[in-house]
């Protein structure tokens, strides 16, 4: 695979996940009529695949169906470590939730680890699966001493793993703690295999199908942007941020984070393990061949949607420190990723709204979706065949713990407030003619904020800047040409069309050349 560097060193200049490059994805058709299932999934994640997979095993009639292409949302952009160690958590679980959920959050996440391992081997899936130590370390004396407490919550919940001198790579640490036996993977490898297992079974995908609300009831019923409908005894929504709310009111219960990854090629050798920092800013590092030799992940830089500084400023700091630790040679990918994070850093899996037990939500996953959302895939399907399942309570979405989860509702829900007079209060200086070729920005258009973006061959695309959720003003995105939303992580493309919700309306769009009466396009809804 070829990738053009654009200028700043060796970075490629598109933006490419290498989980999904010359994979050979299996395509499908769009929704054409109305169907009847026992299980609509909605999401053709590593949550909504896993759950397919493991509902037709259960002898069930299941239909997937997906916006978009499958695979193509945050599993394919993970960094695909199979881990129950998800930064420094167990000592923060311990005092917020209690020493027994704390347990339960590991041993969900481990459970999740041994299905993926036993499923690999059962079907022999190539998907260069490997156990690896997971590490986490502190380059500071503040870190060191979250490290130590942290060391001491594995000891109290029996984690296997504790504190070790150092890591075998050059970088000087003041504490470092290990989790033994964890695993790294190819995410798009092993999904497209359990495809494989769930089609041959009578499953059904449906790609380009956008799901938009639910109408509830015994029989509920998937209705989708395109007209079809779905309706089934049970309906999971497994779309990254839900795709229907109810009364859950979840735009207000997490935030979206981002964060971005380069694949290099490295002068030193990488040592076995996977790696990542607890100091700010944050760093993840594991080991991945590409083309039959090894190469390195160097993962981090996460900051809210929408806010901060020009986001290929993030892929440059993960090169300047992949520079200084191993030497590159080449960079070979880059991209960057997605996630919510809920008010206590557990996810939401479960009854959408309390009560209402055939509609099931998985979301607030935090960045560690391969072992989360297998878990939720596990869950669901214990709760629709009617087991009993221990993690059940733990991840329900309508739990609330009051501390820490009604602070960091009242301090999102400010940061949501400011962003969005920001926004308002924000005069661009620059005209659509300043633009240079790849270039976009917020404009100021006879005294209206919008969104320009000039595309290779020199043709403007100008859309509102206001977000078609709740109103906040996005922001453009440099390193992957999108519109992204500082409120609630929406993010849409330079055309407008929504790529990620909740937003589920596009940004309304200008033909330049009438837009002296800011006539609009017809944007098909």
């Amino acid at each position: 695979m070829s990738h053009t560097n654009n200028g700043n060193g060796k970075l490629p200049q598109d933006p490419e996940s290498y989980w999904r490059a010359d994979i050979d994805f299996p395509e499908f058709p769009s929704l054409q009529e109305d169907i009847d299932v026992d299980v609509v999934i909605v999401g053709a994640g590593i949550t909504g695949i896993t759950s397919a997979y493991l509902l037709t095993n259960e002898g069930l009639k299941v239909a997937v169906i997906e916006a978009g292409k499958v695979l193509n949302g945050t599993t394919g952009h993970t960094t695909a470590k199979i881990t129950a160690q998800h930064d420094l958590i167990y000592d923060e679980f311990i005092k917020n939730i209690g020493k027994s959920n704390a347990r339960l959050y590991y041993e969900a996440n481990t459970e999740a680890l041994q299905f993926i391992k036993a499923t690999v081997d059962e079907h022999k899936i190539d998907c260069d699966l490997t156990t690896q130590d997971a590490y986490i370390y502190a380059t500071t004396e503040k870190f060191a001493r979250k490290i130590e407490k942290e060391a001491e919550a594995y000891k109290e919940l029996h984690i296997d793993g504790g504190l070790v001198d150092g890591i075998p790579f050059d970088i000087e640490t003041q504490n470092v703690l290990v989790m033994k036996d964890q695993a790294q993977f190819h995410p798009t490898k092993y999904l497209v295999h359990l495809i494989k297992l769930f089609t041959e079974k009578g499953g059904q995908i449906y790609e380009g199908t956008t799901a938009v609300n639910i109408e509830t009831g015994e029989q509920p019923t998937v209705l989708t942007r395109e007209g079809p409908r779905v309706t089934a005894k049970t309906v999971l929504a497994c779309t990254h941020f839900p795709f229907y709310e109810g009364a859950g009111l979840y735009s207000t219960r997490m935030y979206a984070d981002r964060s971005y990854a380069l694949a290099v090629k490295t002068k030193k050798k990488f040592p076995p393990g996977i790696y990542i920092s607890a100091d700010e800013p944050n760093r993840s590092l594991r080991s991945v061949t590409i083309n039959g030799e090894e190469r390195v992940l160097i993962v981090g830089e996460s900051h809210k949607t929408g806010q901060g500084i020009e986001t290929m400023e993030h892929y440059k700091a993960l090169e300047t420190f992949g520079e200084e630790v191993f030497g590159l040679e080449d960079i070979v990918y880059r991209w960057s990723a997605q996630d919510l994070v809920t008010l206590d850093k557990l996810p939401y899996i479960g009854e959408l709204t309390a009560g209402q037990p055939n509609v099931l939500i998985a979301t607030g996953f935090r960045k560690w979706g391969m072992s989360n959302g297998t878990a939720a895939a596990l869950l669901f399907r214990d709760m629709i065949i009617g087991k009993e399942n221990t993690f059940q309570k733990l991840y329900t979405p309508s739990r609330f713990y009051a501390h820490p989860s009604l602070k960091n509702f009242l301090t999102q829900n400010a940061n949501v407030v400011g962003q969005l007079i920001k926004g308002k209060l924000d005069s661009p200086k620059t005209n659509p003619e300043d633009l240079s070729n790849g270039e976009g920005a917020v404009i100021t258009l006879e005294g209206h904020r919008k969104g320009a973006y000039k595309d290779d061959k020199g043709e403007l695309h100008i859309v509102d800047t206001t977000c078609t959720h709740i109103g906040c003003e996005v922001e453009w995105n440099n390193g992957e040409r999108t519109w992204d939303c500082p409120c609630h992580g929406s993010r849409f493309s330079y055309t407008g069309e929504v790529i990620e919700g909740p937003a589920e309306k596009p940004l309304q769009r200008y033909d330049y050349k009438m837009i002296d009466n800011l006539t609009s396009e017809d944007s098909g809804y």
